[in-house]
């Protein structure tokens, strides 16, 4: 690799970001900010409106929003006298008269607090959660708790309604791509997996304060995740004094059988109970503020019943239905403490503890065509305990220019993997009972390093991150008799990953425009060593140093209408469980198997967004185009004599997804508020030739797919009499493509009640999720030798009741 290219592209870009911000800060106008707060709280309000006014002639100057910090800023400005005016739905509006001198470029405004108005707050539902798409328009913010129709379920449930989401077979999708980096408070963590989407349906979606969509994320994030990143923020108070909230919320799935067993397995789980209790308390005095959190939720879960038709080309027919009856537990504790030294040094100390239990009973039998001869059944069970512990330090220096801000963070992650699976393979001539055990135990390491000062017209960020992980893996297979396991492709393997990366941003930023450039260089190097008995795969790893940009430009044209331009690069490195090299049985005659040799795919994107604001309502729109190269895919083949269908994860070439995405919320009456959602794009995988590796090449061809596909969202609030407020909420997929073959239209419907009672310290809702029983996975796989048809009617309906209590 020459190295010298990026490192002049790289010098160039820092050199110019501190030549611009050094010519700026020569400027002679001020900057006015501020900080806008919950009087009662003292929690800061994001999305704030405020207007800066002449102060004789009340002639609008400027207008902003608070961020999510609950600050604003107003750059450029003369010395003179002028009026702040700050409103806010549900809070009693403001005026504050202001003087601008011309003794210091920056003027920071003392703390504003807004006092609630207790009437509005009565009538206030923000259209299926969403608060805004802030003026940046670089990402969107959702509060679950308005939310209605999945409320008391986990955070891939929650997330299932949201504009420009989709969940599919547990992950989520932005804009067709599960390419998604999960972040939680903004930082990777071992409970949704580095780089991966681990365990978000089993996180309590009561301990969740907001979600956060980027779909075009800055230099200062990870360059991991093509499609874009998801931002959990977890609920923290910090009122004066004690205060908290306890929750209940119980509910049942898998109201009646969509589709009957096949014969002699054991039946499929029904009614199925949920149940979720949750407790946070706070405590704040003087400089201290404590907080503790706890959530279990126990769920009982039809996780998969897939009912498969396998045609191979010799004329050999199979039927199958693999069932899958889940237990699960999950329970996660929070606990930490913030120290304010004073009013610009804060440290805090937190821990996050989660357990993991789950248990998984299986039944797949197989038949012929006419369901005559039963073949083979495979009865498994699965228990599965995860671990996971974090600890983390927090330093925060504010220095005496307003928004002139350092942050420093450690992190420590430890998540382990106790994993067992037993299994009993039936046959006509016999019974033979296999097993294996596999242990992985992760460390992370993370060390952060922000700054950020503000300028004469805009912002200058730069930082530093550091991560060292370590993932040793072991597995020991037990087989029985006649057993198809592969003893040999046990052993040890240890993963092994280092990166540093730093990132420089400037911001600029006047009335009409807006621009953020941003560059962020990473080195990673990936280790993989393996047991140098294992039959096919050897020792491998990867390295690169590679510099990862970033802009976005924005116009306002006027009050109402902003259009904005992005373009980022970004990578999808493989997750250590894509090139983990020991075979996981998917089901009994489809075993998934890692690839060592795995590689980066590398993708660019651009995006055009505009933005209509007319009255209380708005439309958002955007264009986007992007491009991978070594897309990341799995493959399934099949060894010639053998039934079983082996899926290795390759770099399967070039593919591509365009599209327009659209957000249409508009306020109808006091009583009434829908937000349409709408994403139709066309993805592209070129043709492209592989070789599958285990158990013994096979190379694999496919010719290049195109498809244009999408779906429709539609959440509608109502706002009735009495502290009543409703949500009613449709989704539809339209058919898309997959690896090796094509996924059929579905649909489902949503809708939930939620009262306030106790003078708004309590709530009571009551829900449903698939209301209709109408959510089936349908697919077609084409592969050499063989090709699928299958339909998955895993649990998807569900009724909840809850209550909570604020105190």
């Amino acid at each position: 690799m020459k190295l010298m290219p990026y490192f002049k592209i790289i010098a160039i870009s820092m050199l110019l970001l501190f030549s611009l911000g050094k010519v700026h800060a020569q400027a002679s106008k001020v900057t006015v900010s501020g900080q806008v707060r919950d009087q009662a709280s003292k929690t800061v309000l994001p999305y704030v409106n405020v207007v800066l006014k002449s102060a004789k002639a009340e002639t609008i100057i400027a207008g902003t929003v608070t961020d999510e910090d609950g600050r604003f800023s107003f750059a450029d400005m003369q010395p003179n006298s002028y009026r702040l005016q700050l409103s806010y739905t549900g809070y009693h509006g403001k005026m504050i008269p202001i003087y601008v001198g011309n003794l210091s470029e920056f003027l920071e405004i003392p703390s504003i607090d807004l006092s609630a108005d207790a009437q509005q707050l009565e009538a206030v539902v923000v259209s299926g959660g969403i608060r805004t798409i802030d003026a940046a328009m670089d990402r969107k913010s959702y509060n679950l708790a308005d939310n209605i129709s999945q409320s008391g379920g986990s955070v891939l449930q929650a997330m299932q309604n949201l504009p420009g989401v989709n969940v599919q077979e547990g992950k989520v999708q932005l804009r067709g791509s599960d390419k998604v980096t999960i972040l939680v408070d903004g930082k990777q963590t071992a409970l949704t997996g580095f780089g991966s989407q681990a365990g978000l349906d089993n996180i309590p979606a009561s301990s969740i304060e907001r979600v956060e969509i980027i779909n075009n994320p800055s230099a200062k994030y990870e360059a991991n995740g093509q499609a874009g990143i998801i931002n959990i923020i977890m609920k923290k108070e910090r009122q004066e004094g004690w205060n908290g909230k306890v929750g209940l919320s119980a509910g049942l799935g898998a109201l009646w059988e969509r589709q009957e067993n096949l014969p002699g397995i054991r039946p499929q789980y029904s009614r199925t109970p949920k149940v979720n209790p949750s407790l946070s308390l706070n405590y704040r005095k003087d400089k201290l503020n404590i907080f503790v959190q706890a959530d279990n939720l126990y769920t009982e879960t039809l996780n998969k019943n897939e009912f498969v038709q396998r045609d191979y080309d010799d004329g050999t027919v199979i039927r199958s239905q693999l069932k899958r009856n889940r237990n699960t537990n999950f329970l996660t504790t929070k606990a930490g403490v913030d120290w304010f030294f004073n009013d610009r040094n804060t440290l805090t100390l937190s821990g996050l503890y989660g357990n993991e239990k789950i248990i998984d009973r299986g039944d797949q039998p197989f038949f012929n065509a006419d369901l005559s001869e039963r073949i083979r059944l495979w009865q498994f069970l699965e228990d599965e305990l995860k671990t996971t512990v974090m600890t983390t330090a927090a330093y925060q220096h504010k220095f005496k220019q307003a928004g002139h801000l350092l942050n420093m963070d450690f992190n420590y992650t430890f998540h382990r993997e106790d994993e067992k699976y037993f299994y009993d393979n039936i046959l006509p001539t016999f019974v033979g009972t296999d097993a294996f055990k596999l242990l992985s135990d992760e460390q992370v390491y993370d060390f952060n390093v922000d700054y950020s000062k503000p300028l004469r017209y805009g912002r200058f960020e730069t930082g530093l991150k550091i991560r060292k992980r370590n993932i040793p893996t072991d597995m020991n297979f037990m087989p029985g008799e006649n057993s198809v396991l592969d003893v040999a492709a046990g052993g040890w393997a240890n993963y092994d990953e280092w990166i540093p990366a730093v990132f420089g941003n400037y911001n600029l930023e006047n009335d009409r425009w807006e621009a953020e450039l941003g560059l962020r260089l990473e080195y990673v190097n990936i280790s993989y060593d393996v047991n140098p008995d294992h039959p096919t795969y050897t020792s491998s790893g990867y390295h690169y140093l590679q510099p990862f940009p970033t802009m976005r430009v924005g116009y306002k044209v006027n009050e109402s209408n902003k259009i904005s331009l992005f373009y980022n690069r970004r990578v999808d490195r493989p997750n250590e469980v894509d090139i983990r090299i020991f075979p996981k049985y998917d089901d009994a005659e489809i075993i998934k198997v890692g690839n060592p040799g795995l590689r980066p795919q590398f993708s660019n994107s651009v995006e055009l967004g505009y933005k209509y604001t007319y009255g209380s309502a708005y439309l958002y729109g955007a264009l986007y185009h992007r491009f991978s190269d070594a897309t990341i895919t799995r493959i399934s083949t099949i060894v010639p004599g053998s039934p079983l269908v082996y899926a290795v994860f390759q770099n399967a070439g070039k593919s591509y997804n365009s599209g327009l995405e659209a957000i249409w919320n508009q306020p109808v009456s006091s009583v009434y508020t829908f937000t349409i959602n709408g994403n139709i794009y066309r993805n592209q995988i070129d043709a492209f030739t592989v070789e599958n590796r285990y158990p013994v090449p096979t190379v694999f061809t496919a010719v290049a797919q195109r498809i244009v596909s999408g779906n429709l969202k539609w959440n509608n609030i109502f706002r009735f009499a009495h502290d009543f407020n409703g949500q009613l909420s449709a989704v539809y997929f339209a058919p898309d493509i997959i690896p090796q073959g094509k996924m059929a239209a579905r649909f489902s419907v949503d809708m939930g009640l939620k009262k306030a009672v106790q003078r708004g310290k309590g709530e009571i809702f009551l829900n449903a999720t698939d209301l209709f029983n109408t959510m089936v996975i349908k697919r077609e796989i084409q592969g050499n030798g063989f090709r699928y048809t299958s339909d998955d009617y895993y649990e998807t309906q569900v009724v909840r009741l809850g209550y909570s209590y604020k105190f």
